[in-house]
């Protein structure tokens, strides 16, 4: 796969440095090629994701095929005033002049997607962003989702020009042989073992990164709230999201002791609203990914400082590769589950003596990719917006923050680096140009030697913007 891998990218500099990449009409094309084959495809795209996670037939429209087109149709629609050059103000120091930003392709750009969501925005959102700031590209679909990546292979294959857009399958090996070319930029989604593979095979090259990551995204719930609004939110952003196997999925609860009964039931309630009084039968959950992630689930779940702290679900089926909705009240500090990401249908719950605690808590961990707040209390909103670090936040629910494309998505600290969404997608593959443009009048004899004690003064006044200065300097008062 070596040659393989360094024929691709060579075929792709090739059509990059030949020009093809950066007219607006070959940007519009592929966006245009993109859409058609979501929108036309959807049913083989939902029947593959089902094979590949059971994911029910809502949640592979609704969060992945209608997230793709919805991106692809802002983007045609934003992509000209995207690509305008921003002119910017000068000052005193480089007068007279004009300047401006001018947004310019990387080049060449390697994306390495994910298996939970093969074909939403986390995969193909970085694959539009760089289609629309005109980068060819390279897709490396996960291993792990083995149909999807097969189709979506095939299906860019067919409607893509594929002189500058290619999907590249495999595993270890061949990301392993992707990773040793020079790429202007590589995209990563996944977890941090990984990322940091990525990040030592791009320092290599000083090639920039963008790192999409996890952690463990905590939910504080108050108690002055609408708790059935707030227990069907949750339910949604946990269980109603691939079964947990999200990166922004809640990972733990945070609520008081006299609270951590009220919403236990209320979450019981849902669920059984939700999927039923045998989850493990509802066809609106999705499966575990394979075999491998269901043992390390019910690791966590058998630990025995655990097992004995259940107050909810627990039951699991290893043929279906299913596990029901599954709740632990204060888990050990300390234990498996309350230190790893959990990437899965299992919720602990942590009590504290009084809510405001909860912020001590959270930032005592490190930076999670997204944290939740439900409260109507407008001083603990104002302080966990200003003392919770995390990648982005959500007030009084769950996993929106995705959805807004004027909102930037991305980790900070062990969560990730860089962002993504809208137009934010088309700067994350865009170097910014600064340009400075100057005619051949106002010369100044300040700049050149020999220099001399009024040559400072007149800069020094002209840096800090004192005409008065300057003035006194020229004249010598």
């Amino acid at each position: 796969m070596a040659a393989g891998a360094e024929g691709v990218a060579e075929d792709l500099r090739s059509a990059y440095a030949a020009g093809k990449t950066r007219p607006y009409e070959w940007r519009v094309s592929q966006l245009e090629a993109l859409l058609k084959l979501t929108t036309r495809h959807e049913r083989e795209i939902v029947e593959a994701l089902r094979s590949d996670l059971n994911k029910p037939e809502y949640e592979s429209v609704i969060h992945e095929t209608v997230g793709v087109s919805s991106a692809c149709e802002l983007a045609l629609k934003e992509l000209h005033q995207w690509m305008k050059p921003e002119k910017v103000k000068t000052t005193m120091v480089t007068y007279p002049s004009s300047a401006q930003i001018v947004s310019e392709p990387l080049g060449v750009v390697l994306v390495i997607s994910t298996w939970n969501y093969p074909f939403s925005t986390l995969s193909l959102g970085p694959v539009i962003g760089a289609i629309a700031a005109g980068n060819a590209v390279v897709l490396k679909p996960s291993e792990v989702s083995p149909a999807t990546s097969s189709l979506l292979s095939k299906l860019l294959g067919e409607y893509m020009d594929t002189s500058a857009v290619r999907v590249v399958e495999g595993s270890v090996l061949e990301t392993t042989a992707l990773l040793e070319q020079k790429w202007d930029k590589i995209f990563y989604t996944g977890n941090g073992k990984v990322g940091r593979v990525i990040l030592a095979a791009a320092a290599k090259h000083l090639t920039p990164v963008v790192l999409e990551l996890g952690g463990k995204s905590p939910v504080v719930v108050d108690s002055n709230i609408n708790l059935k609004v707030a227990a069907r939110r949750m339910i949604s952003g946990k269980w109603g999201g691939n079964s947990g196997q999200t990166c922004v999925s809640p990972d733990y609860v945070i609520t008081t002791k006299e609270y951590a009964s009220k919403l236990v039931d209320a979450l019981s309630c849902e669920i059984e609203n939700f999927y039923g009084k045998d989850p493990l039968q509802s066809n609106d959950l999705s499966s575990i990914v394979n075999s491998r992630h269901f043992d390390r689930l019910i690791n966590l779940l058998d630990d025995e400082t655990v097992s004995g702290k259940i107050v909810l679900g627990g039951q699991r089926d290893k043929v279906k590769l299913k596990i029901a909705p599954t709740v632990v009240l204060d888990a050990p500090k300390d234990s498996p589950i309350m230190n790893e990401e959990i990437f899965g249908p299992l919720l602990p719950i942590i009590t504290v003596n009084k809510i405001e605690d909860s912020i001590r808590l959270i930032s005592s961990k490190e930076k999670p990719l997204a944290a939740y707040l439900f409260s109507n209390d407008k001083k603990l909103k104002e302080e966990f917006i200003t003392s919770v670090s995390a990648g982005g936040m959500v007030i009084n629910d769950t996993n929106l923050h995705l959805v807004e494309p004027n909102l930037p998505f991305g980790g900070v600290g062990e969560s990730g680096t860089g962002s993504y969404h809208g137009r934010f997608s088309f700067d994350a593959f865009s170097h910014k140009k600064a340009v400075l443009q100057r005619g051949f009048t106002g010369d100044i004899a300040a700049r050149y030697p020999p220099y001399a004690n009024w040559k400072i003064d007149f800069l020094k006044s002209l840096f800090s913007g004192n005409l008065i200065g300057v003035l006194r300097a020229l004249f010598g008062w």
